[in-house]
């Protein structure tokens, strides 16, 4: 079974940088599609940013798009979601999620428990 774990969510100043790390583990990434969302308080789950596991083709939201950078490294297992330029509108839990690219039609189906990130002067 997939098991996807964030770190390095933290409280942050607006123009700050943090970088969040989706740590798997249970199976290799190799296959996967790898996503980041977020959930700030009283707003729906959003997409922020995913990558392939084929090609990397990435993929980012307009609101964070020039700002965050995705990438990954199989050999360790490990998708990396670089956020500069933080803006108080960004805080929110972020999650990373897993979807299998073998299985046609497949949505992302393991989710890690979340990451907060703070910004705030």
């Amino acid at each position: 079974q997939l098991q996807l774990v964030e770190s390095g969510g933290g409280l942050v100043q607006p123009g700050g940088s943090l970088r969040l790390s989706c740590a798997a583990s249970g199976f290799p990434l190799d296959y996967y599609t790898i996503g980041w969302f977020r959930q700030a308080p009283g707003k729906e789950r959003e997409g922020v940013s995913c990558i392939r596991s084929s090609l990397g083709t990435t993929y980012y939201a307009d609101s964070v798009k020039g700002r965050f950078t995705i990438s990954r490294d199989n050999a360790k297992n490990t998708v990396y979601l670089q956020m500069n330029s933080l803006k108080t509108e960004d805080t929110a839990v972020y999650y990373c999620a897993a979807r299998d690219e073998r299985l046609k039609g497949a949505d992302f189906g393991s989710w890690g428990q979340g990451t907060q990130v703070t910004v705030s002067s």
